[in-house]
């Protein structure tokens, strides 16, 4: 038996100014983590991984992060990504 699918979001840094930023539904960038889109099959989550990271001359490192859905969008799952959330350090 597989184990069930963990939903995603596509992650980067801002090229500028370093920030974590989330891709949104509608292919533009947000430095809000609930704002990301929840990618719920592995197939739309490296589709969408691979249109992002197009956006060179905007962001570096992306990458899918393991996430949850939330009253308020996407909620990240592990500690890192939460701590990525709260700005720079």
């Amino acid at each position: 038996m597989s184990k069930a699918y963990q939903p995603k979001v596509v992650t980067a840094n801002a090229l500028r100014e370093g920030d974590a930023v989330y891709y949104r539904a509608d292919g533009t960038w947000s430095r809000a983590h609930a704002e990301a889109e929840l990618l719920l099959d592995a197939e739309s989550a490296e589709a969408r991984l691979a249109q992002a990271a197009k956006d060179q001359h905007l962001i570096v490192g992306a990458y899918l992060a393991d996430a949850k859905a939330g009253e308020n969008g996407p909620e990240p799952v592990h500690f890192r990504e939460v701590f990525r959330t709260k700005g720079p350090s």
